[in-house]
């Protein structure tokens, strides 16, 4: 590709050639992915490749394009290759220790922040999240709820570091407890506060459902944030059974779904004796969030355990 030496490419006739090449290929918003790219080869804005498109590039930056074009063309995602990803107005870095930020996990914190508007006056709400990743729903959420008070734990050393990374960036560093914790092993640490809102994207994609996701995501995201390599709703399971004991009275859960799985997941909380149980669309109209209020149940040392 682009080994033509006598050739001048401008930004307009490479943008269009890297569209319709993806677009064979059947990579989905190949737009999108040539701006990203391009944008980040040129170390320019995206709308600077449409004001300067009759300009002609050097060999160099030829050079730095077709390096990340080709890693797209192994199906890396772009997000990956830029090195960053867009999440409620804000950019995260994201890289293979962390899930990448998707769009429909806006939803989530959407409902987070009006729960969190709910909190009586002069009394800071308080939030645990199950599942830091990036970071980019513990510190959207520390952004846009003013006074909140905030922790996040996550199995993985490895993305609390590009967490509080993104933390830092985003100058809530100071704001949020990074805790490494496994949800399934006791947690005594948490047991000590009690929590206003419990908020969780866990990993949902079944075992079986593993073979059926986008190469990108088989091949390059994190396995521990995408599956649970059981049935899909093994982390359900331990939210549902572990919140009673995290929240006040009253407080509530809200945690993210797959496709299909809204139903289940809501059932899973009524049974367990949650009050106010409701599932909320994405804008694509899917069901993706599920809440529920809870009661407050007396701690007991078997339980942690």
């Amino acid at each position: 590709m682009l080994e033509e030496k006598t050739r001048v490419w401008t930004i307009r006739s490479l943008m269009k050639f890297a569209i319709d090449h993806l677009q064979r290929r059947g990579i989905d918003e190949a737009r999108l992915n040539v701006e990203l790219l391009l944008s980040h080869a040129l170390q320019c804005q995206r709308i600077e490749l449409y004001t300067n498109f009759d300009k002609p590039l050097a060999a160099e930056e030829l050079k730095a394009f077709r390096s990340l074009y080709e890693r797209r063309l192994n199906r890396e995602p772009v997000q990956y290759i830029v090195g960053g990803a867009s999440f409620m107005g804000m950019q995260f870095k994201v890289d293979s220790r962390v899930l990448i930020p998707r769009p429909e996990t806006e939803t989530l914190v959407e409902q987070a922040m009006l729960v969190s508007q709910k909190a009586g006056p002069g009394q800071p709400c308080s939030i645990i999240e199950i599942g830091t990743g990036s970071g980019n729903i513990i510190i959207s959420l520390a952004k846009f709820v003013k006074g909140a008070k905030l922790w996040t734990i996550d199995v993985s050393e490895e993305a609390l570091a590009l967490a509080r990374e993104n933390a830092e960036d985003h100058g809530v560093s100071d704001r949020i407890v990074f805790e490494r914790m496994d949800a399934f092993e006791p947690v005594d640490q948490l047991l000590l506060r009690r929590f206003d809102l419990l908020v969780s994207n866990p990993p949902y994609v079944s075992a079986g459902e593993w073979e059926e996701l986008q190469q990108e995501v088989r091949r390059f995201e994190p396995r521990v944030a995408v599956s649970d390599w059981k049935d899909g709703f093994e982390f359900y399971r331990r939210l549902v059974e572990l919140a009673p004991y995290l929240l006040r009275d009253q407080g509530t859960m809200i945690v993210e779904v797959g496709y299909g799985q809204a139903e289940t997941v809501a059932r899973m909380m009524t049974d367990a004796h949650y009050e106010e149980v409701g599932i909320v669309p994405d804008l694509q109209h899917i069901p993706r969030v599920v809440m529920g209020k809870t009661r407050s149940i007396a701690r007991n040392p078997g339980f942690v355990n």
